[in-house]
């Protein structure tokens, strides 16, 4: 099973250690893009200050950030597993898993990043700030950038078995499965359902669907599933007490949706 993760906006406040080692990353085949990307986002940050504040969609409050991404080279690194603090993050806990659920974590678990591409839990890199939706001087829309080299190394990441897609929009454009590969991808939306009147209403949220991802892959870590495909994810996730409704895919070459029904939002 191969889970891909949104990166999160909020991060550590530093890296620690030994600094970024591009070599070292998972995906070697995403060096060239991740080296172009990274030299155009510092030499942006580094020449112009304001510019690339409104490059990168940063506050005033933030600007802070621009100069730890100037940085980038030589600051302390983590696994990405430990940088990433958002909401997500916050409810997987990869640091209270046992340790086969944190093995299984660092073998399935991939988060996508404007700057990195994709990268393991494990991975080491420094705090930054590069969102998907960026539009890096040189390179344009990084959703756009990144197809190309995420075409030629997703496929072999995705290996032969179930891939789960829990990223946003944003994130969903630097790589769609396609073919075979679509046909055993599910991707999940989260619903909180109440009654108003006698009658249910749904509703798609945002922070507690972001909480319920969390949990849900934190779930299927600790029990150790494998499900093969998105049907037995669906069975997977009902043995785990989720209510989840789904459908196989009308036609040939499209990704299985699923939806997760919650009736507490926490």
């Amino acid at each position: 099973m191969l889970v891909l993760l949104p990166p999160s906006e909020g991060k550590a406040a530093s890296g620690r250690g030994a600094p970024l080692k591009p070599e070292a990353l998972s995906l070697p085949g995403l060096a060239g893009a991740r080296a172009a990307v990274l030299d155009g986002l510092v030499e942006l940050c580094a020449a112009d200050e304001e510019k690339a504040r409104v490059v990168l969609g940063l506050s005033e409050g933030l600007r802070g950030e621009i100069a730890k991404n100037v940085e980038l080279r030589t600051a302390g690194a983590r696994p990405a597993g430990e940088l990433y603090t958002g909401v997500l993050y916050d409810a997987l806990d990869l640091a209270s898993l046992d340790a086969a659920a944190r093995r299984r974590a660092g073998k399935s678990l991939l988060v996508f990043s404007g700057l990195w591409g994709a990268v393991r839990v494990g991975d080491r890199i420094p705090p930054y700030r590069c969102a998907m939706g960026v539009k890096l001087p040189g390179l344009g829309a990084l959703g756009a950038f990144w197809r190309a080299p995420m075409a030629e190394v997703m496929p072999e990441a995705a290996g032969d078995g179930l891939v789960l897609d829990l990223r946003s929009s944003a994130y969903t454009a630097a790589w769609k499965p396609k073919g075979e590969v679509a046909e055993r991808t599910a991707s999940v939306r989260v619903l909180h359902s109440q009654r108003v009147d006698g009658v249910e209403k749904r509703s798609v949220v945002s922070h507690f669907n972001k909480a319920t991802k969390g949990r849900m892959v934190r779930d299927l870590l600790r029990a150790g599933a494998r499900p093969k495909g998105p049907a037995e994810l669906v069975t997977a996730l009902r043995d785990l007490g989720y209510v989840v409704e789904a459908a196989a895919p009308a036609r040939p070459g499209r990704t299985w949706e699923l939806d997760v029904v919650v009736t507490e939002i926490h």
